[in-house]
């Protein structure tokens, strides 16, 4: 069961981030990434974790994405050929700003 999802967490990450870079209307200048994807074991939720640059527009990105879910959600359907379709929860991935945060506090040790 856990190669399932875990096949299934890469083809919603692959699909999902062609997806955003072609459909998902954003200001000019600001990349959305596809970090993660962790899918619950019934299939029915996936958490997507997205990273975006410049850090300053994050809030601006998830608010789009939230609005947009639903368009995507069809999308990805279309995309994906599976029975059961996740529903979409957009996070923000904060994991390389705190790395390079951490990054900083080791330079001046």
């Amino acid at each position: 069961m856990l190669f399932r999802i875990n096949k299934i967490n890469s083809l919603i990450q692959q699909r999902l981030s062609l997806i955003l870079s072609r459909e998902l209307n954003l200001k000019p200048g600001i990349f959305l990434t596809v970090s993660k994807v962790d899918t619950t074991k019934d299939l029915r939720y996936a958490r997507i974790f997205v990273s975006v640059f410049p850090e300053s527009e994050a809030n601006y990105a998830f608010k789009t994405l939230e609005k947009e879910s639903g368009r995507l959600q069809k999308e990805l359907g279309k995309k994906l050929k599976i029975k059961i379709l996740p529903r979409l929860n957009f996070k923000i991935d904060t994991t390389e700003a705190k790395a390079d945060e951490i990054e900083k506090i080791l330079q001046k040790l």
